[in-house]
């Protein structure tokens, strides 16, 4: 008896090793096959519900403003009791805020899809978005419904997405299979948009606020991050932040040059930040008036990239923005921005998260100490 009791035990453990080494084989194989999307979604996402994962808000704003979790992560499983809660505290799209993520917090589920739509709505320039809308808008009343958006959702996905490597298609669709299709059929930001029961329609005007106030809530993020309570970062400060998701090699040298030509700190306000990145988010369109210089064997000036990215986004950027971008691109010190030294890295720049990410070493200035000091009391 004691006999067959060892070997049913045994047999009970071989079957679970084999289950935890296939289950471990699955995940290495993914992260083998998964874009680096796939992956940093992985990373950040802390919630598994009928085995897919999602995110909360709180792991996408960190997903977007961070290199790494800030702690390790376990996937928590939610119950369909827990689930039913959160979507039931879900605030509709009226009452949006610039800090709607930061106030939900834990309480929501983002799905891969709408990871990659959000990831969308912070990097691409808003008129892309009132063209969708209005393909869909066949009756001109600038609504789209639940089945509509979801489609128009699934659209922006798939122009986010990477193209994957031929041959590994079946491989990847495979495992992701589990892990990245959403099984649900409400989400948070489906029920924001369209209610509690899904019948709502959903506006342009209410959807083109709710992109105004997710880019505005990153950015807030980042700049409060490095403010410390006060109205305006330093111009290095500044530079950290437009060279961190770059593949510069050599950042020094742009913040050495930056010192010794802006020697008086002025300070970067929170709308000169904010309408910087909004002309970033329209880069392609800049990138035509630049290259028209570059055709002509032209660099441009304070004056001319000013003009530009005003004609080609209709965003106004302040001369001292304008002086401190040309200061930490302007490597050459000839006063003039050439389309390799400004438009190759910002492309970089753009791609958040999706490239090596260099943490820059923070050289600590006198007029920074006393901010930090004066906050700090």
């Amino acid at each position: 008896m004691e006999a067959y009791c060892y070997q049913q035990l045994h047999s009970i453990l071989r079957s679970n090793i084999e289950k935890v080494t296939e289950h471990r084989s699955d995940l290495e194989d993914l992260h083998l096959y998964a874009t680096p999307r796939e992956q940093r979604f992985r990373r950040f996402a802390s919630l598994e519900f009928e085995g897919q994962l999602y995110m909360t808000p709180y792991d996408f704003i960190q997903s977007v403003t961070s290199d790494e979790p800030k702690h390790a992560k376990k996937w928590r499983s939610l119950s369909k009791q827990e689930l039913n809660q959160i979507l039931m505290e879900t605030p509709p799209v009226w009452k949006g805020s610039s800090k709607l993520f930061r106030n939900l917090n834990e309480k929501g589920v983002i799905s891969y899809t709408e990871y990659l739509f959000l990831l969308c709505i912070l990097t691409k320039p808003h008129a892309g978005f009132r063209i969708a809308f209005n393909m869909f808008d066949t009756d001109g009343n600038e609504m789209v419904d639940k089945k509509e958006f979801l489609v128009l959702q699934e659209i922006f996905r798939k122009k986010n997405e990477k193209r994957e490597k031929r041959g590994d298609e079946e491989k990847r669709a495979m495992l992701r299979a589990d892990d990245f299709s959403s099984s649900l059929s409400d989400t948070t930001l489906l029920v924001h948009f369209f209610g509690k029961k899904g019948k709502a329609e959903l506006n342009f005007e209410d959807f083109y606020r709710f992109m105004d106030n997710l880019q505005t809530e990153v950015l807030e993020i980042e700049f409060l991050s490095y403010s410390n309570g006060m109205n305006t970062i330093s111009e290095e400060d500044f530079a950290h932040i437009l060279l961190r998701y770059t593949n510069v090699e050599n950042t020094s040298s742009y913040l050495e040059n930056m010192r010794c030509s802006i020697p008086e700190e002025k300070g970067i306000t929170f709308e000169e930040f904010r309408s910087f990145f909004q002309f970033l988010n329209n880069l392609e369109d800049f990138t035509i008036a630049m290259q028209m210089y570059n055709f002509a064997s032209r660099s441009i000036g304070q004056d001319e990239f000013k003009r530009a990215v005003y004609v080609a986004t209709g965003v106004k950027l302040s001369p001292h923005l304008v002086n401190t971008v040309f200061k930490i691109f302007d490597v050459d010190r000839d006063d003039q921005l050439s389309y390799k030294e400004f438009i190759g890295i910002m492309k970089d720049r753009l791609n958040r998260g999706f490239r090596g990410y260099k943490p820059i070493q923070r050289y600590t200035t006198f007029k920074s100490c006393v901010r930090k000091e004066l906050y700090s009391r």
